[in-house]
């Protein structure tokens, strides 16, 4: 009787250790099958993010060997400019060294006064039929030394593009985009850019690559095309910053405070760059996170040339991206 009892109870002990290991391994093929399924929906939400990106590249830019073939003298950002003159008759930026302290640029009406006009360039970005797309669209970036090329957006707050494309679409990689506090013709004396570091090395994914000193030594320059402006920055610094850095202050209060916040800037870089920056600069900082939410990597770069755009000789062509 007692031998029966103690076989029943083993079998009731077997049953209940077999449901429970049953369970766990149920549980844990729930919990494979959810993370393989967040992985995917990740996958697949950077790929649309990616795609929608190259479309856009692809329709609304001219590429340099595009250009090469379609004008006189190639297609690189120098080969763009459409005239030549005396220095003496040219105005190479907008921000001089003269004027007054704040954000001021030179208007078409002082230039005439001066004698004095910005050369014009060839904008390779079809800006008439993107801002069709999204009148939030306020220039273009285009790196040299990496492969970043991405319109620029700015909204009314720095939340909206944050997970939105530039087709307003959710999306993880969101857009590249202007602080909200910045002027949209880039005349602040810091103009902060902010992208997103995307595991796939989308947006501001492979901004890091600055890091390396080799890439700043390919080329220590970046271009912001706008409609009516095309601007070149000579990259003086590369650092990792406090989330809450100086770096990211827009206004400042005197020459004296703008200069210290440019030392700074050079002081704290990880290359060795050749740029002299100094208190009549307008400068652009390119903003994205690190993995750790109280650092961020940012480039910055001062604007050494400012052009006058002109549409593309021929025109851009049909563009059949869909709406």
């Amino acid at each position: 009787m007692a031998e029966r009892d103690r076989r029943e109870n083993q079998k009731k002990k077997g049953g209940f250790g077999n449901f429970l290991s049953t369970l766990v391994i149920l549980v844990a093929l729930g919990v494979f099958c959810y993370a393989g399924y967040q992985l995917i929906t990740i996958y697949f939400a950077y790929k649309a993010g990616s795609d929608e990106y190259h479309e856009l590249e692809d329709q609304f830019v001219i590429k340099d060997e595009e250009a090469a073939d379609q004008q006189e003298g190639g297609g690189t950002p120098a080969q763009r400019v459409t005239e030549d003159f005396d220095d003496e008759e040219m105005v190479e930026n907008e921000t001089m060294a003269e004027d007054d302290w704040g954000d001021k640029t030179i208007d078409e009406m002082s230039m005439l006064m001066s004698g004095k006009k910005l050369q014009k360039m060839e904008n390779p970005i079809n800006f008439e039929e993107l801002l069709d797309i999204n009148t939030d669209i306020i220039g273009w970036l285009e790196m040299e030394a990496i492969d970043i090329s991405y319109p620029i957006v700015q909204s009314d707050d720095n939340d909206y593009y944050l997970h939105r494309t530039f087709r307003r679409q959710d999306n993880f990689a969101g857009s590249i985009f202007l602080d909200y506090l910045n002027n949209p013709n880039f005349s602040n004396r810091n103009n902060i850019v902010y992208g997103h570091n995307m595991k796939n090395g989308s947006m501001f994914g492979i901004l890091k690559k600055y890091q390396e000193q080799e890439n700043y030594d390919k080329s220590k320059y970046f271009w912001i095309y706008t409609p009516t402006r095309i601007y070149k920055y000579e990259i003086f610094s590369a650092s990792v910053v406090g989330t809450y850095s100086d770096s990211y202050q827009i206004s400042f209060a005197n020459k004296e405070d703008f200069k210290d916040f440019l030392d700074q800037a050079k002081e704290q870089s990880m290359i060795k760059t050749t740029a002299n920056v100094n208190f009549s600069d307008t400068v652009v900082t390119l903003s994205t996170c690190t993995g750790d939410s109280a650092t961020r990597f940012i480039v910055q770069g001062k604007r050494v040339r400012t052009y006058e755009s002109v549409p593309k000789k021929g025109g851009y062509g049909d563009s059949e991206f869909d709406e």
